[in-house]
């Protein structure tokens, strides 16, 4: 019989993962999008780098970084009672960093493509750039908002290496879909291994096909 904890907490994890990478990447994205700073490349390299970076390569540092025996774990467990070895925070922290760049790039990309001339406008009229960010700016980049949220949604719920490596498999607390899956191959329970898959290849391609007819204007053209 198929468990639904692991398809409740990969659903969690995304949801949590999003939101943290929204409140993140839209101030990231805007100094990518305008800063003439030299380190700016420096910055696009370390955020792009789980493109291509192998996901056990960032768990491992991440156990060597956050494990309670060295400086920095030991503090965050003494003093704040904070542990992410093993545990749900882990999972978000790891993921954060995973799908950064599948929130950021599409973000950035809207930014850049803005002409600079509605800025220059708003600040004409005596807006901050606070103001202008999220007034002006951000009600112009919509297709490249929801394509940023649907990309690191649907990117947090395949993650597998990453959240194995920091999170390890305990059920009910770090146990996502995707280890799930791997466990019931590895026992050889094919037909619960697939009722897993389907339902995230369903819900994943759900998502993405909404994206899609969103930002093409194809449900405008439907109801109209």
């Amino acid at each position: 019989m198929m468990d639904w904890q692991p398809l409740l907490l990969t659903f969690k994890l995304a949801f949590v993962t999003t939101l943290l990478l929204l409140v993140v990447s839209i101030p990231l994205s805007y100094w990518l999008a305008y800063s003439k700073s030299w380190f700016k490349p420096i910055i696009e390299t370390l955020v792009s780098m789980p493109l291509v970076l192998p996901p056990t390569v960032l768990g491992f540092y991440l156990l060597v970084v956050f494990s309670p025996s060295s400086t920095l774990g030991n503090w965050l467990n003494e003093y704040l009672g904070i542990q992410f070895i093993f545990s749900f925070q882990g999972l978000v922290l790891a993921s954060v960093l995973y799908s950064l760049p599948f929130m950021v790039h599409p973000i950035q990309a809207g930014f850049s493509n803005l002409s600079s001339n509605i800025s220059e406008a708003s600040y004409v009229l005596g807006k901050s750039k606070t103001t202008t960010l999220f007034k002006v700016l951000l009600p112009n980049i919509k297709p490249s908002l929801l394509t940023g949220i649907v990309l690191a949604f649907a990117h947090t719920i395949g993650e597998f290496g990453v959240v194995l490596m920091i999170g390890g498999n305990i059920p009910g607390k770090t146990k996502v879909a995707s280890i799930a899956i791997y466990d019931e191959v590895e026992a050889l329970n094919y037909s619960t291994a697939n009722w897993y898959s389907f339902i995230l290849f369903l819900i994943s391609f759900c998502i993405l096909l909404m994206v899609y007819l969103i930002n093409g204007g194809h449900l405008k053209r439907f109801w109209k």
